[in-house]
């Protein structure tokens, strides 16, 4: 009767689930066991997830020294090595111990002066598949030799963090309007941005823009800088290349005191390859953290799988989860490929029907490390935000875990960006569909908050286009002076506008923006590789567009910030789903309200019309508060923003009175109106 209690709440609120109880049931036990299996053994789950407090160097003051342990069930033999030994491999060996940890010991007496801060090592591991170097899977700062290429971990004895006065709070927020970032391409200049240019420069620039969360991608330390930071080596180590773990939390701190909050980009559905680096065969076998044989291959990633069902690796992925919380104040976490995670087939499907989400195809012991991660973040940080990527819409996935779900507070809108550039590849806007495109934005279940955005990271990389490439191509190199007249820019900006407004009001309960975007950042993304002779000239972000006043790229700027501003001070993505006023197909205009506002679209490509009536919900005065076509915005200024409109009263045939306003709708512009009287 517990596990019925417990999961009922959100069967009653989808009522087709019901016919799916049996299988919600059965997954919510398995969770139950797991969670009771650890708080039997540890006592509760936060305490389970301490991995980073025993593995890996740790001090011991007792007994003068640092105890060194490794889990590698399957190594033969195992010596560590570095500095500290001028590099012997096998001067120094580890003790296996129970569970197929292996350890030893440095005692002050002998190592002092010779294991110090920043001294490097690494481990020699006998297994099946030979001998070989590699680095501790709990290795907390990994240094690539720039001569060799090689990596190495670094011995870690700090003076501790000053993190007081950090008591930021990201709950106080209110809605989340997130900003994406990479730090390595976060600089104008072409080479690997730092944590510290991040933080003088782009924090000030993330506030000014109004955005209140930046999430930050590439975090883990990555052997291939192209991999945007996904295919991660070494999940606790923050990434070498752009500084320091200190200079990290620096980042952080300065984040939280400008009130923005800091989301980590997790990515625990997979992991490198390489056997250099990273975890696979770590011990020798392959099926240390990944199912054995092809089972643990990503068939499209070139990448490994985790075993989620295997203790050890679901109590490392835990102690991960927590060991940012705790050590660098994230605050919250997007969990990446978690359609990879959950299903067997990795979401390479078309998910065309509902039996999908419960058929065999269901990876079980993924939900069910997924929900222990966030019952784990609700434990440590209760305010901490949680947001799955996930494309499949798998049911139950954002609804709390004593409601029976896996406890996500968000998952992504990812549908929408696929729609926009859909659209914008294969339809001319004045084909556009106005009931298509908003069906497309407000097609969600209402009890599951969405991060809505345009586009991300995706869009912009080499082999896809951003929307505003998409619309203004190599006009955007040519034709972005503010003096300079040309029909294609006059188009594409109207349109980005257009598209980024229409999705922040209608699409979702949070807003994401990849950096650069805002002010339509004119080139791809490409990492240094062989095919561009290994240049950073795409690799990084044109700051100076935006800032000039001669160039239109800052009047797309400023819209953003007006957009984003008006978005929170109106606190609009509490307000529900938006209700739409009316849908006038023949000039392609959508009126719907939010708030106290109301928004009107017209996407046509010529229809302007004086004296145009829309029906508004409450009579009054209204006032315009953000017009995309005013000159600030590159706009033509065709509107009078100073004017005051007037609602008047219509007895209808049904009996009620209704309340309409008059207006010049003019084309491919949006208005937004507020109640002021």
């Amino acid at each position: 009767m517990q596990n019925n209690s417990a999961i009922l709440p959100m069967l009653e609120r989808d009522a087709w689930l019901k016919q799916h109880e049996g299988e919600f049931l059965y997954r919510r036990k398995l969770y139950l066991e797991r969670l009771a299996k650890i708080e039997t053994s540890a006592g509760s789950i936060v305490d389970y997830a301490n991995g980073y407090l025993h593995f890996g160097f740790q001090r011991d003051e007792i007994l003068e020294g640092w105890w060194f342990r490794e889990w590698l069930p399957g190594a033969f033999e195992v010596f560590i090595f570095g500095d500290f030994n001028s590099w012997n491999r096998l001067a120094n060996p580890l003790v296996k111990g129970s569970n197929g940890v292996w350890s030893t010991f440095f005692s002050d007496r002998q190592y002092a002066g010779r294991l110090f801060h920043g001294s490097k090592f690494k481990l020699h591991i006998n297994g099946y598949n030979g001998w070989r170097d590699r680095i501790p899977a709990y290795a907390r700062y990994v240094v690539q030799d720039e001569t060799t290429k090689d990596f190495a971990a670094v011995f870690r004895n700090p003076e501790p963090f000053d993190w007081s006065g950090d008591t930021f709070d990201i709950s106080q927020n209110g809605n989340l309007l997130i900003y994406e970032a990479h730090v390595g391409m976060a600089q104008e200049r072409e080479g690997v941005g730092t944590y510290r240019e991040f933080t003088e420069s782009v924090i000030p620039r993330i506030k000014r823009g109004g955005y209140n969360a930046i999430q930050l991608m590439a975090v883990a330390e990555h052997p291939y800088y192209g991999s945007f930071g996904y295919h991660v080596a070494n999940l606790y180590a923050p990434s070498s290349r752009f500084g320091t773990p200190e200079e990290l939390k620096e980042l952080i701190k300065t984040a939280h005191k400008n009130g923005l909050a800091v989301i980590m980009d997790l990515v625990h559905s997979h992991y490198v390859k390489n056997l250099n680096e990273g975890l696979n065969q770590l011990d020798g076998t392959d099926s240390q953290y990944s199912p054995a044989g092809e089972a643990g291959n990503h068939p499209l990633w070139d990448s490994k799988l985790f075993d989620y069902a295997r203790d050890q690796v679901e109590h490392f992925l835990l102690s991960n989860i927590k060991y940012w919380l705790d050590e660098f104040h994230f605050d919250g976490f997007r969990f990446d490929g978690v359609t990879s995670m959950i299903f067997y087939h990795h979401g390479f499907i078309e998910f065309d029907n509902t039996d999908i989400y419960f058929d065999q195809g269901v990876n079980r012991d993924a939900l069910t490390y997924l929900t222990l991660a966030n019952k784990l973040i609700r434990s440590f940080r209760p305010n901490a935000v949680t947001i799955a990527e996930d494309v499949s819409g798998m049911p139950g996935l954002c609804f709390a875990i004593e409601d029976g779900g896996a406890g996500f507070d968000y998952r992504l809108g990812m549908s929408v960006p696929d729609f926009w550039i859909k659209y914008l590849k294969e339809v001319r806007d004045e084909e556009w569909n106005i009931w298509t495109m908003w069906d497309q934005m407000t097609n969600r279940l209402p009890d599951v908050k969405t991060v809505a955005y345009s586009e991300s990271h995706d869009q912009a990389l080499v082999g896809d286009k951003t929307i505003a490439f998409r619309l203004m191509d190599s006009e955007m190199y040519y034709e972005m002076e503010r003096d300079r007249e040309s029909i294609i820019i006059d188009r594409g900006m109207a349109l980005h506008k257009m598209i980024r407004l229409f999705t922040i009001t209608t699409a979702g309960e949070a807003w994401l923006n990849f950096m650069g975007n805002e002010f339509g950042h004119p080139e791809w993304i490409d990492f240094p590789r062989a095919e561009n002779n290994w240049s950073y000239a795409h690799a990084r972000r044109q700051w100076s567009l935006a800032d000039s006043p001669f160039l239109r790229y800052s009047c797309l700027n400023e819209f953003d910030r007006a957009m984003v501003a008006l978005v929170h001070e109106s606190a609009l993505l509490s307000d529900g789903y938006p209700y739409n006023l009316l849908m006038d197909e023949a000039n392609k205009t959508i009126v719907y309200a939010h708030c106290d506002m109301i928004f009107v679209l017209n996407w046509h490509h010529v229809n302007a019309i004086y004296n145009y009536e829309i029906p508004v919900r409450e009579a009054g005065k209204y006032k315009i508060v953000l017009n995309s076509d005013s000159k600030q915005f590159g706009g033509a200024g065709r509107i009078d923003d100073e004017v005051e409109h007037f609602t008047s009263p219509r007895e209808c045939a049904d009996g009620h009175t209704r309340h309409y306003m008059k207006i010049y709708n003019i084309c491919r512009n949006a208005v937004v109106f507020k109640r002021i009287d």
